[in-house]
């Protein structure tokens, strides 16, 4: 695809000892600590990207003619309204017919339709969570709004610390301490990507999220980027959501059945799989600290089955340079600006060959990242210092100050 290795070229590469690779492998964990301590935003490292000019920064955007970008700016009800019928009602569909082969015929044919259902519950929710949560997916507002707390409640987020969360990671995309959305660190922390494919962390964290709510407490984190005057929609939201999961889970304890939890809140479990393939195909491997989003960020050509199930967010890198563009508009927007920017990539198993060994030499060499070349004609990268390079290298200590 074109990629060009950055950073550390020759790492790892001279011959060692035993007590040397020993000495060695101790110093990259202890590096890999150190740089993992760097994506907190409550750190020393947030307050120095706001001094380096990286936070809220300059962003690279394609020109685009003012009258064609108000073209793809206006929203309409009915793509939205006809794909959200589509959704919901093959989700009652395969919800149905798992109900109806569990109770009925006490079928193991219940399975695959419960598979297509907490697919559709537990990883298509994300799409249709992000989209509503830009308010762009519909032009009446009560509908974008409804969307969004069903679809909040469904992937388990909570609908007014996750709309300020999302607001930030647009404004600090990848920038080390500020975005509070980074997926795939560096270095990854392999285990909980693999276990997350079945929410093993993000529904326990969800939960523990849920009950400090309640409590009324937000983590350091939200209280970064959640103003004080909502943090009364977040206590009450807790509260709602967990009264709904006990009463789910008295239904399940009284009838003495597993039903209600895989129709509610279990999806987020055996369902979430897909949310993760087609996440990490957003800014896994790329450049942090860059104020660029051809250096951060896919675009990843799919079926019309997956733009479909993950409303067209595959043109990531369109959203990301003009998130006021409508998901059923991103196609046109693509063919607007893909003059300036890096060839798209062809599937995924194509963006997947380049992630996985991306993500694997992170591990070893912080300082590597995914970097593409642009087409002939394109505007140039936007990289003025190499503080915003891609390597994301530590800020110097004047900086920081």
């Amino acid at each position: 695809m074109g990629s060009v290795e950055t950073g550390n070229v020759g790492a790892g590469s001279a011959g060692t000892d035993s007590v040397g690779a020993g000495s060695a492998e101790t110093g990259s964990a202890n590096a890999g600590r150190e740089r993992l301590a760097r994506y907190s935003l409550t750190g020393p490292e947030n307050q120095a990207a706001v001094n380096a000019g990286l936070a809220g920064g300059a962003w690279f955007r394609s020109a685009v003619p003012r009258k064609r970008m108000k073209e793809l700016m206006k929203r309409s009800d009915y793509p939205a309204v006809r794909d959200t019928v589509i959704w919901l009602g093959l989700i009652l569909l395969f919800g149905g017919l798992g109900t109806t082969f569990w109770l009925i015929w006490h079928s193991w044919w219940a399975v695959p339709f419960f598979l297509a259902y907490g697919v559709l519950y537990g990883s298509t929710s994300d799409s249709r969570w992000h989209e509503s949560g830009h308010g762009t997916a519909f032009k009446t507002r009560w509908i974008d709004e409804g969307l969004y707390q069903l679809a909040s409640f469904m992937i388990m987020r909570d609908p007014t610390t996750w709309r300020w969360s999302h607001t930030r990671h647009h404004t600090d995309t990848l920038v080390v301490g500020r975005d509070p959305e980074i997926a795939v660190m560096r270095p990854a922390r392999l285990a909980k990507l693999l276990v997350n494919y079945f929410g093993l962390v993000d529904v326990p964290v969800a939960f523990w999220l849920m009950f400090r709510h309640a409590a009324g407490r937000l983590t350091a984190d939200e209280a970064d980027y959640v103003p004080e005057s909502e943090w009364h929609r977040v206590y009450r939201t807790a509260r709602v959501h967990l009264a709904v999961y006990a009463v789910t889970i008295g239904l399940a304890i009284g009838f003495r059945t597993w039903l209600p939890v895989v129709l509610i809140g279990g999806p987020a479990l055996y369902g979430r799989y897909m949310l993760q393939v087609y996440g990490f195909t957003q800014h896994a491997g790329m450049g942090e600290n860059v104020l660029d989003h051809r250096l951060n960020t896919r675009t990843v050509k799919m079926c019309a089955l997956n733009r479909f199930l993950y409303w067209n967010m595959n043109y990531h890198v369109e959203h990301h340079m003009f998130p006021m563009v409508p998901y059923y508009r991103l196609p046109e927007l693509h063919e607007e600006i893909k003059h300036d920017c890096a060839p798209v990539y062809p599937s995924l198993w194509a963006a997947y060959k380049e992630i996985v060994p991306a993500v694997l030499r992170q591990l070893r060499d912080q300082e590597y990242y995914v970097r593409r070349e642009l087409l002939p004609g394109a505007a140039p990268f936007n990289e003025p210092t190499p503080l915003n390079d891609g390597r994301a290298l530590p800020l110097p200590a004047e900086t920081a100050a």
